[in-house]
């Protein structure tokens, strides 16, 4: 017997991530979460399958594990266990901390090998700040989503050798070290960081290069100085750096550009596929670009799902997956002609897959190499994911995804929900994070999520198309798809209810001061008061210069400034500890609507930060899907439709 999936199979969830494949490609290490009941937190620990086929099994046992990474011979792997480095023998044997919370107070970061195994770079903060110090501050970013108050503190480039236990701070200054990355000879790491003194203003960063040696000199900026830089890695040759990035600080795809080390004009590798490079993080599904000979394996994200390229001489070509099929991580071993992935699709939230690299192109597809979805979740089916296209009236085609149970009958209510970013997308893969789709679609409900103007996956042109007129340019994209379900009878015109967390909360937010087709409004993570927002947001400066321009506009494009307008009963969810959408944004809505007679309810989940729908505790997850569930039935129940669209 088979059923749906439902809100508390979330303590169920085993989903894998972050795979490492050994250089001699026969291994697969990755991260496995769970989620830890007892605790009320998502637990981590590191699992190793066979490249050839076999058991997973589990090397570690957590609780706070992730980041394997395998030495150059493949003897040992290097993780992060609560955020400390360790080292773990392939064979077997226990883990040995590598750096302490007494030499490393703020913890490592992601650990990188050098050529020849004898040390490991990795970037943190070269201190940790007393939680009652006070905090000076002098420029923007003093502060970050999940980490909360930085002060001073800036990330550094540190070496640590296994061996004798030596660590080296390679880096200092007012600037944030990014992820580093080896040189070919190991005699130097590259790394991207800020530009220049006024950085928290223009938002310009580039790729640096420092010898690692004891008295070596002060890094040195290679290329200009009036891009940005989010990754870099290493040409095979030591000639050059691969960087992820764009040469202006303008919103836009990231690209793969050639940077020449002696600091000539970047040579942009991948215009011609125009798509946004994806190099990974959370909510947005990649990996770093890897080599495989003068090949570049890389991610980019095409129609909402992140997919596999190969840039060779000859072009570019996405690599052989199976329909339906996305990619949230990549793992190469040149030597082996292989590579790690980890797949999703429409019945999986992800698995461990290996693929072939020598076989040529098309080649044949990756072969799955577990199975942790029907371990964990075996008679569960999920709704199905279709999708459609809706032409605007302006000509533009809106892109979208449809999840409904196929035998529920046409003419039940409709959820429409808007995703964050605003530069993310709604992909047609299982979604661990929303379950309140899939228990919804249970219950008869149609589930509409459209890739508005400003989606990834589309194009430059797309991606930057509501730039400057957030809420106005792309509300039709919302407002027609709906309709037309209306028109075809597919959805109940009184019972619509509108939902979105992040950049999605403030359409949602938008829309409800705009039209009064919704019956019931469930915001989270919300955006209200632009104004506000440019000046207590860690993305602040970013949102005000390069989002939306001028001071008049972001009062003009404040949901705030139009709250006279909501008629619609309104459910406002918000983490406390959220520095990206600080929950003032939701404290102004709520009193906004509350002292305008709307009917609204404000619920607030202490620690929670802008990504704890994604990562934060088990329960309050569950509390949030189950709150939006509630609200938007009990207010579709019974409705007159009320005129306007």
């Amino acid at each position: 017997m088979t059923r749906p999936l439902t809100i508390d199979d979330i303590h169920r969830f085993e989903i894998p991530g972050d795979p490492a494949l050994s250089p001699d490609g026969t291994r697969i290490a990755y991260t496995l979460t769970t989620q830890d009941a007892a605790h009320d937190r998502p637990a981590g620990a590191i699992w190793e399958v066979p490249g050839d086929g076999g058991p997973a099994r589990r090397l570690t046992h957590g609780p706070d594990d992730a980041a394997p990474r395998w030495s150059p011979d493949g003897t040992r792997l290097a993780f992060l266990r609560a955020g400390q480095l360790y080292l773990l023998p392939a064979g077997a044997g226990e883990p040995v901390a590598l750096t302490t919370p007494d030499r490393c107070p703020a913890g490592a970061g992601v650990p990188v090998w050098s050529p020849d195994g004898s040390r490991i770079a990795f970037s943190a903060p070269a201190s940790r700040r007393p939680a009652t110090e006070p905090v000076v501050i002098d420029t923007l970013g003093w502060k970050a989503d999940g980490t909360g108050l930085l002060g001073p503190v800036r990330n550094q480039l540190f070496v640590v050798e296994p061996a004798s236990g030596e660590i080296r701070q390679l880096t200092s200054g007012g600037h944030h070290a990014g992820q580093p990355a080896w040189s070919p000879d190991g005699a130097a790491l590259a790394y991207p960081s800020a530009v220049g003194d006024d950085a928290d203003l223009t938002g310009a960063s580039a790729a640096y290069v420092v010898a690692v040696a004891a008295d070596a000199p002060a890094p040195r900026r290679i290329g200009p100085a009036t891009g940005r830089t989010g990754a870099v890695v290493w040409f095979p040759d030591g000639t050059a750096l691969l960087t992820v990035g764009r040469t202006t600080t303008g919103i836009g795809h990231f690209e793969l550009l050639r940077q020449p080390l002696d600091g000539s004009a970047p040579e942009p590798l991948s215009a011609a596929l125009d798509r946004n490079v994806m190099p990974g993080g959370p909510g947005y599904p990649g990996a770093l670009p890897q080599f495989h000979g003068d090949d570049i394996v890389f991610c980019a994200r095409d129609r909402g799902a992140t997919r596999l390229y190969r840039r060779t001489a000859a072009g570019i070509t996405e690599l052989p997956l199976p329909a339906g099929t996305a990619v949230g991580g990549c793992s190469v071993a040149t030597a082996a002609g292989r590579a790690a992935l980890l797949v999703s699709d429409a019945a999986s939230f992800g698995e461990i897959a290996l693929l072939g690299l020598d076989a040529g192109i098309p080649g044949p597809p990756p072969e799955r190499l577990t199975a942790h979805m029907a371990r964990s979740l075996p008679d569960v089916v999920l709704h199905p994911v279709t999708e459609r296209e809706f032409t605007i009236a302006d000509g533009t085609v809106v892109h979208a995804l449809i999840v409904r149970d196929p035998q529920a009958p046409a003419g039940g209510p409709l959820l429409v929900d808007v995703h964050g970013g605003p530069h993310n997308a709604w992909a047609p893969q299982a979604d661990p994070v929303h379950l309140y789709h899939q228990e919804l679609a249970s219950r008869g409900w149609t589930i509409l999520l459209p890739n508005v103007r400003g989606s990834d996956g589309y194009g430059e042109s797309f991606y930057t198309a509501a730039v400057g007129a957030w809420g106005e340019a792309d509300e039709r994209d919302v407002l027609e798809p709906v309709a037309t379900l209306v028109a075809e009878g597919l959805v109940d015109p009184a019972r619509i209810a509108l939902t979105g967390y992040s950049y999605g909360g403030y359409l949602t937010c938008w829309l409800t001061t705009r039209s009064e087709v919704f019956a019931a409004a469930v915001p989270g993570g919300v955006v209200t008061d632009l104004t506000s927002m440019a000046g207590t947001s860690d993305e602040g400066q970013v949102l005000t210069v390069h989002e939306i321009g001028t001071p008049e506009r972001l009062t003009e494009l404040s949901p705030l400034h139009h709250a006279d307008e909501v008629r619609a009963p309104t459910l406002i969810l918000h983490g406390t500890a959220d520095d990206t959408c600080p929950a003032g944004q939701a404290e102004q809505w709520f009193h906004a609507l509350r002292s305008r007679d709307v009917p609204a309810r404000l619920v607030l989940y202490p620690g929670g930060s802008h990504l704890f729908i994604l990562n934060g505790r088990p329960s309050h997850r569950a509390d949030y899907a189950r709150r939006l569930i509630d609200w938007v039935t009990a207010h579709t129940t019974t409705r007159t439709p009320l005129k306007g669209n």
